[in-house]
């Protein structure tokens, strides 16, 4: 849609050297990204915090002349969408965090939508990514996971933070190095703000992270010091944590975990397994993720008589084991399941996760790498990539082993659709495709697809 005829001209705002730009224009519809298409003289603006169909008031945060687009927040609703909502977090909501100055932070960008809506634009991106990606016309439902009445809150069992200047919790707004202090993370299970972390002074910390299993077992709290924090620093903010709570220090870019109290792992629960999950090592975040998933891979398989006692079947980028454990179930001591993951942490997990089934065999490495080097053939697989998807030349190794069936698990539409697109140029078809609300009152979805043979 085109910005309005009436549209006023661009309002300067600001005291501060070049001030920022507000426009008034109509939105039109949704981007991949969390993000609304709308329209100023030819040139697209992609919005936050909007709804397809509204008239709102635009503030500019990336908009060089040379730019083939601009990217920009709503500061005001002048027609609002029957499905706007007010946000339930405060320093995430677009229209109260510009009024003071400042902007959201990032993590909830739908959260002034109807959860209903929110569902119907996450399938209409889905929709317009596999016909663009894969040549495929698809209408697929997002399908609620959890409770229903819960406003999409209190799911997350992970949380990443960063750290302000002066030493507090906060986040970062999107796509800034701006660090925001904040009091409450609405999102995340009670266990997250229980902890209470707002309230230490976090100085020569960069970074925490914080995971809460949801059944219950120790929670554990990494702390990622900056160069110059000394031991000594280190010890007194351990000595401001909850007692209960294991706490470890870590380097990002190593990927070091030192214990500093308790353990370096949390304990989780999914499928009637336990998972010792290490660090920053992988884990679905949505405290009923592990479950859904699990359940959506085994039916697509068992049903489609790919999962059998004796089968062989391998697990990609399997993790800690979460799809490796229930396959190992399904297959029995008569079939065989290769499960690789390329961290050496969450590969060591796995290891200790699975290590009495002997029909399990774990290897280190790049999934690419090992197909290589271990020519064989399953009668199906798992595919539980990261966010940039398998890619091209994965597919080819995969579908040259010559599974029955590939069941695909993504946190990404548009990776998916793509590496869908391989798999079709390769003869293979999408038999059939679910899609989950894993992350309510953000953009994100996840999908579980099965691929097979179109012959």
């Amino acid at each position: 849609m085109t910005s309005h005829s009436n549209t006023p001209q661009p309002k300067r705002t600001g005291d501060q050297g070049a001030a920022p730009t507000e426009l008034v224009v109509d939105v039109g519809p949704i981007a991949h990204g969390g993000h609304f298409v709308a329209r100023h003289e030819g040139r697209v603006i992609f919005v936050r915090h909007a709804i397809p169909g509204e008239k709102v008031r635009i503030r500019l945060t990336d908009s060089g002349d040379s730019s083939r687009f601009w990217r920009a927040d709503v500061v005001e609703v002048l027609e609002a969408s029957p499905d706007r909502i007010p946000h339930f977090w405060k320093q995430a909501d677009s229209l109260g965090s510009w009024s003071r100055g400042a902007p959201p932070v990032g993590g909830a960008e739908l959260g002034h939508i109807s959860l209903q809506r929110q569902r119907a634009l996450k399938a209409e991106v889905l929709a317009e990514q596999l016909k663009r990606l894969a040549g495929l016309d698809l209408a697929t439902e997002v399908e609620a996971v959890g409770d229903n009445h819960d406003g999409g809150l209190g799911w997350r069992t992970r949380a990443s933070f960063a750290v302000t200047p002066k030493g507090r919790l906060g986040m970062h707004a999107h796509r800034s190095d701006v660090v925001l202090p904040i009091k409450e993370m609405p999102l995340a299970l009670a266990g997250v703000n229980e902890l209470k972390l707002w309230d230490l002074d976090l100085s020569g910390i960069a970074r925490v992270e914080v995971a809460v299993p949801a059944n219950g077992s120790r929670p554990l709290i990494l702390l990622a010091p900056e160069e110059s924090t000394s031991p000594k620093r280190l010890h007194s903010i351990l000595s401001q944590l909850p007692h209960d709570v294991s706490v470890a220090s870590f380097d990002p870019s190593k990927g070091e975990v030192l214990q500093l109290r308790g353990r370096t792992w949390v304990q989780e629960s999914a499928a009637g397994h336990e998972y010792r999950v290490t660090g920053e090592g992988f884990w679905q975040i949505h405290k009923d993720a592990p479950d859904t998933l699990v359940d959506a891979v085994t039916g697509y398989l068992s049903n489609g008589g790919y999962l059998q006692p004796g089968a062989a079947v391998a697990d990609l980028y399997a993790g800690a084991g979460l799809f490796t454990a229930p396959l190992a179930d399904a297959v029995g001591v008569t079939g065989s399941v290769l499960s690789v993951e390329g961290a050496p942490g969450t590969s060591r997990d796995a290891r200790k996760n699975l290590h009495g089934e002997a029909q399990v065999e774990i290897v280190q490495g790049r999934v690419e790498r090992v197909l290589h080097q271990r020519s064989r053939s399953f009668d199906s697989l798992v595919l539980d990539p990261p966010r940039a998807g398998a890619g091209k030349a994965v597919v080819k190794q995969l579908m040259a082993t010559g599974p029955r069936a590939i069941a695909y698990v993504s946190c990404d539409p548009a990776s998916f659709a793509r590496d869908l697109g391989y798999f079709h140029q390769g003869g293979w078809r999408l038999e059939s495709l679910r899609a989950f609300d894993l992350y309510p009152n953000t953009h994100h979805l996840e999908t579980v697809g099965l691929i097979v043979p179109a012959v």
